[in-house]
């Protein structure tokens, strides 16, 4: 690997620590998680990597039409040996999206396996124009 490509992917990682003006009550480093962005007719869906994490440590909220991800990861320390090199830093995930309108609120659903999060927001579907049959008596 050349000089110049392992230089742009730490320039690439350090672009992901988080820059907030928002007090964390941990003090440790934190990382924006990537994300992909998925839309159909009838959801938008998020699949986001956050190694590390598990459904406990794993804190979701909506507020005011924030969606805001919290991914706390504690280090593993290994007994009995002492860390020779580091070739990564280990921090928790901070991620928040803005939502529209057009989605429900209400039923968002999500899903976490192996470090991996996937959120599904259905939209709000309009009401569909139908004939309305009408009887007799």
């Amino acid at each position: 690997m050349s000089q110049e490509t392992r230089e742009i992917q730490v320039q690439d990682t350090e672009k992901q620590v988080v820059d907030t003006a928002a007090e964390r009550t941990r003090d440790r480093l934190a990382f924006v998680p990537r994300a992909d962005i998925y839309e159909t007719e009838e959801a938008i869906f998020v699949v986001a990597d956050m190694p590390g994490v598990d459904e406990n440590s794993l804190d979701i909220t909506l507020e005011k039409g924030v969606l805001t991800l919290n991914g706390a990861v504690d280090p593993e320390a290994l007994e009995g040996y002492s860390l020779a090199v580091s070739e990564y830093q280990v921090g928790d995930y901070v991620r928040s999206f803005s939502l529209s309108d057009e989605i429900d609120q209400e039923a968002i659903e999500a899903t976490l396996k192996d470090g991996v999060l996937r959120l599904k927001l259905l939209k709000i579907t309009e009401a569909k124009t139908r004939k309305i049959a009408v009887k007799a008596g």
